[in-house]
């Protein structure tokens, strides 16, 4: 089964090609890593890669309560505990960037630090504050070209600060609505200067940050997560899309990235993405392709098989069943997620899940 067979990543070795997708679990209390989260990241990692949350490069991009940053050395040392965990075990695991830009509240920012993205142009609806329970959505200060320096400064010193903090690698995270993807999207980028109004100008962020990442900690270091025809966010599907992600993938391989990984959000009621976009991209970044979106075991392997992907990323699954690679290999049940804890402080449904009985 090519499933659970080694994978060479640039220049680590995987135990197999199962992947934990990152995802939010807001335990971070003051938004430093603690004991906590590393006992959840350890019970995991048999997955041949571990991909964290997202984790903010910069105060600003704290939008959600109790996500983590990485611009502080108390956070550098709270995440060392993460991954001597995880080492410890035998896994690998890369950070996941997520500067949250205008998807954020002021409740949840600590002082100081504001709302920004592209354009002024907010969300509708509300989010989540431990302050005040459920408040509107703000609407963003433009960033100014000194703004845009500054933030691509801050992706890069949390990269410097992921490697010393012992991560295998960085993820950016540009997709479903955050910083990097605002910048690529037509919904909430209406600039008319050099990073607006044109596909090649809505690409610039992008490469512009994932370049100064590569050269501060290399390209086998070095990677990015992406979302065309995500909507998450409110982000839209516009004409030229697929032109434009198919350039930005082929600057991202330019680059010698160490992977790219794709959101298909489809089976949670997204909008599909078509399997010639994804061939599009399979074409045109010829390093590692990471897939990911309501995968099983039958179909991950269908999809390895057929050369769609290298790596297939698993999601909630990993939530409730901490041995997952183990459930899949065995063929043992799943244990079922619990919805309502996804976002609770505190270990349950988060380090309680049960392990199978060997």
């Amino acid at each position: 089964m090519t499933l659970f067979s080694k994978y060479k990543l640039g220049n680590i070795e995987l135990n197999n090609r199962i992947v934990m997708a990152p995802m939010t679990r807001s335990r971070a209390i003051g938004n430093i890593p603690n004991d906590l989260m590393a006992t959840y990241y350890a019970q995991r990692a048999t997955a041949g890669l571990l991909i964290s949350e997202g984790v903010s490069p910069s105060p600003n991009g704290l939008g959600y309560s109790r996500i983590p940053g990485i611009f502080s050395q108390e956070q550098v040392s709270g995440w060392k505990k993460v991954t001597e965990a995880v080492h410890e075990k035998g896994g690998k695991i890369f950070i996941q960037l997520m500067h949250t830009g205008r998807v954020g509240h002021p409740n949840n920012l600590p002082e100081g630090a504001e709302i920004l993205g592209p354009s002024s142009i907010g969300l509708t609806g509300q989010m989540y504050t431990d302050q005040e329970g459920m408040q509107s959505f703000p609407v963003p200060r433009e960033m100014t070209p000194e703004d845009i320096e500054h933030a691509q400064q801050e992706y890069v010193q949390a990269s410097v600060n992921a490697i010393e903090a012992g991560f295998d690698g960085v993820e950016l995270h540009g997709a479903n609505g955050y910083l990097i993807c605002q910048f690529l999207n037509t919904a909430s980028n209406q600039r008319n200067d050099q990073y607006g109004g044109s596909a090649d100008n809505r690409n610039r962020f992008a490469l512009e940050t994932a370049k100064r990442v590569v050269d501060a900690i290399g390209a086998e270091r070095t990677a990015i997560r992406i979302s065309p025809y995500g909507v998450s966010n409110e982000m839209d599907i516009f004409d030229g899309m697929e032109d434009q992600y198919e350039q930005l993938v082929m600057g991202f391989h330019d680059l010698n990235l160490a992977y790219v990984h794709i959101v298909d959000h489809s089976s949670m009621g997204a909008p599909e993405v078509p399997e010639r976009m994804k061939a599009k991209i399979r074409k045109a970044f010829k390093n590692t392709l990471i897939i990911s979106g309501g995968y099983n075991k039958e179909k991950a392997e269908d999809d390895l098989q057929s050369g769609k992907g290298d790596l297939v990323a698993f999601g909630k699954p990993f939530i409730s069943n901490p041995d997952l690679v183990l459930r899949m290999e065995k063929d043992l049940p799943l244990t079922p997620f619990n919805t309502e804890t996804f976002y609770t402080p505190g270990e349950k449904g988060y380090t309680d899940y049960p392990f199978a009985a060997r």
